[in-house]
């Protein structure tokens, strides 16, 4: 099994503007039923105001490594990075599990 997990956090340099983020993070929540082959799929939005914190984090697994490579160049997923990247910055951590 694949791990992929990120996190997102509204880019510094844009004004907080609730509906949008609301609608993108909606699309992140849904992306799984546009691919079949994701295994598991979470967001979640932080609940703490501390500055190490970030906005939303995104779990997710693959049956692999292969699987993880199909979802990445994925046409929804694509869609959605588009959107994002006027919006959050991110940082992402992929690893086995066994």
């Amino acid at each position: 099994m694949m791990k992929h997990i990120v996190m997102f956090r509204r880019l510094a340099t844009v004004d907080r503007q609730p509906e949008f983020e609301a609608q993108l993070v909606e699309r992140m929540r849904g992306l799984d039923r546009e691919i079949p082959f994701v295994r598991a799929w979470k967001v979640s939005a932080n609940e703490l105001e501390r500055a190490i914190c970030w906005d939303y984090l995104l779990e997710s697994a693959f049956d692999d490594r292969d699987a993880l490579d199909r979802y990445l160049p994925h046409p929804a997923h694509v869609a959605l990075i588009t959107d994002l990247k006027r919006y959050f910055e991110w940082a992402a951590c992929d690893y086995s599990e066994t």
